[in-house]
């Protein structure tokens, strides 16, 4: 019999646990030998939707999920159970749906992903990470430096934006390590009192026990890696680890094994090129007290 591990109960967003259903589905057809197309074609649909079903890439209907238990043997009640209230949490609407209107579509997953993640690694080429953005710094990014306030529909992101960075908070916040360019703590942003407050901010973050800033000086600056790139790493072992590389028209969302090894080899280049998390607050404070 087949049940949900124990692990799966902790995902913390709905975006996690669909797709961990999803595996858990695609374990179970596979044990039956039954193809996607037929599984598609037993809940009156098609291979490609059984495929992002598998993927946990579209809201789940517990009419099918109860139609696959069914074609997969599954027959026993408090298995099957488990299975449907898996769906209905999978469901629930994460927070970031009442901004819904000022997210693009390829950005929904990332922050159900974000919300549900156990280690988060970014490298950073240009801007201050948004998880560490000050209000000030990301309202300077959403007006392209103009001065005076965002449109509406720009307020409406940079509140998005620092809702997001809640998740650094609580009982069990995730374990971010952030390696920044050098170029980042000069380029002025804002200003320079938008500057200062958001290097006063960063200096304030590398005090928290799950946050690590490193810094690649000037001299290794773009060896590491050719862009910026965040890695999604998760608790739970049904949750592959995903790479997010975002680009002016969408986003990649990398989950091969090998391209995972890739971007996680980049990871570890970075941080031996960089200073270390001490040398890294220095530089911080001397930029901070320059400006």
């Amino acid at each position: 019999m087949t049940s949900f591990s124990p692990g799966v109960e902790s995902a913390r967003g709905a975006t996690a646990r669909r797709i961990v259903l999803g595996a858990q589905l695609r374990r179970l057809r596979e044990a039956a030998d039954i193809s996607r197309a037929d599984a598609g074609y037993a809940i009156r649909s098609s291979e490609s939707k059984v495929s992002r079903i598998e993927l946990g890439r579209v809201a789940l209907k517990a009419r099918d999920i109860s139609d696959l238990l069914t074609l997969y043997g599954i027959a026993d009640a408090a298995e099957r159970e488990s299975f449907l209230e898996m769906v209905e949490q999978a469901n629930e609407p994460g927070w970031w749906r009442r901004y819904s209107d000022v997210m693009p579509g390829w950005f929904h997953d990332f922050v159900g992903l974000e919300e549900s993640a156990s280690r988060i690694q970014c490298y950073e080429l240009q801007f201050v990470p948004g998880l560490l953005q000050t209000e000030a710094y990301a309202r300077a990014i959403a007006t392209r430096g103009r001065v005076g306030s965002a449109s509406e529909e720009g307020e409406r992101r940079i509140a998005l934006r620092m809702r997001r960075q809640k998740i650094l908070g609580g009982m069990h916040p995730p374990k971010l390590w952030v390696v920044l360019d050098e170029s980042v703590l000069h380029r002025p942003i804002g200003g320079r009192m938008v500057m200062r407050e958001q290097l006063d901010r960063l200096l304030e973050l590398t005090k928290l026990p799950n946050i690590t800033i490193q810094v690649v000086p000037w001299q290794l600056s773009g060896y590491g890696a050719e862009g910026s790139f965040t890695v999604l790493r998760f608790a739970e072992a049904e949750l592959p680890d995903v790479v997010y590389v975002e680009h002016l028209s969408g986003a990649l969302y990398l989950d091969r094994q090998d391209e995972i090894e890739l971007y996680g080899r980049a990871v570890d280049r970075l941080t031996v090129d960089a200073l270390t998390p001490d040398e890294s607050r220095q530089l911080l404070a001397k930029v901070l007290a320059d400006l």
